[in-house]
């Protein structure tokens, strides 16, 4: 069944503007709305959109800040929750599936938590996590890469400033490692060098500085009680973020957690099918109307 897509500005209560992506038949409720990961990148979830948009609308947009959406304020977590509310009324939906990814996952959390209601369905995909999992993931990041790679990314990123021909080595050593195939996981990463470009860093650094002040952690009894009852978690077993850290929070929040193998920290890229096949699934499943 063929399908359209449709991109509007959203104008929100602040005077911010956020570029959004429509794709399927936007008559159909309640639709799917894809977060993307970062935080500080502009959409790139383009390619999980087009294997859903048979089955639903689905709804993609660049967070404030990002893409095609100028902003030039402090970033909150409370402000990206409220951007969510006031894109799902630009869009007449009172209820959507949220499929987050990365940070979008976080996101989606934190959404369920200020407004179960509107949450229809929910797809955490690798993230987000919770406990003490950083150090893992440094650790695994470090080994799979070389030490002059290594020794090169601390270079780059400690310049005060940096070229655009800099940045992008930066980001293709950063992002190479999230792939279980080294080869193929490099190239990935080059073209997201390219593609997911400006990195908006202090939109970064705001973001995650205020996650850490107020970790997921501390609410996950409220939020096993306001996440909709179908819920679940994805992840790819080569992530480099331990898998231990969703399974510690698929256990905390009694929700399945499916583990793609061969995969990384973008499953849809490294096992195509079986990742379709799973949202495809999900999205079956999500409640109507």
């Amino acid at each position: 069944m063929a399908w359209t897509e449709k991109q509007g500005l959203a104008a929100l209560s602040d005077g911010a503007q956020v570029h959004w992506t429509a794709s399927g038949d936007t008559g159909t409720r309640p639709p799917v709305v894809l977060l993307h990961g970062g935080p500080g990148l502009p959409d790139y979830l383009g390619d999980v959109a087009a294997v859903l948009a048979d089955l639903a609308p689905v709804y993609r947009y660049d967070q404030r800040g990002t893409g095609r959406s100028p902003w030039h304020g402090r970033h909150t977590l409370v402000r990206h929750i409220d951007d969510l509310v006031e894109l799902l009324d630009t869009w007449d939906a009172p209820r959507a599936t949220l499929i987050g990814h990365s940070y979008g996952a976080d996101l989606a959390a934190r959404f369920s938590l200020a407004h179960s209601e509107r949450v229809a369905a929910a797809l955490l995909m690798c993230g987000p996590f919770v406990g003490d999992w950083r150090a893992g993931y440094r650790a695994e990041r470090s080994r799979r890469m070389t030490a002059e790679q290594q020794e090169r990314r601390r270079v780059l990123e400690e310049l005060p400033r940096r070229t655009e021909e800099q940045e992008v080595e930066l980001l293709t050593l950063a992002w190479s490692t999230d792939h279980a195939d080294p080869e193929r996981g490099g190239q990935w990463a080059a073209g997201a060098a390219h593609r997911r470009r400006p990195v908006n860093w202090t939109m970064n650094a705001e973001l995650g500085e205020a996650g850490r002040a107020d970790p997921l952690d501390g609410h996950l009894a409220e939020l096993r009680e306001r996440l909709p009852a179908r819920t679940e978690l994805l992840g790819g077993g080569e992530d480099p973020r331990p898998m231990s850290a969703l399974d510690a929070l698929a256990r905390s929040l009694g929700r399945p957690l499916t583990r793609i193998e061969g995969a990384g920290h973008e499953p849809w890229l490294e096992r195509p099918d079986a990742v379709r096949a799973h949202l495809r699934r999900f999205v079956r499943g999500a409640p109507r109307g």
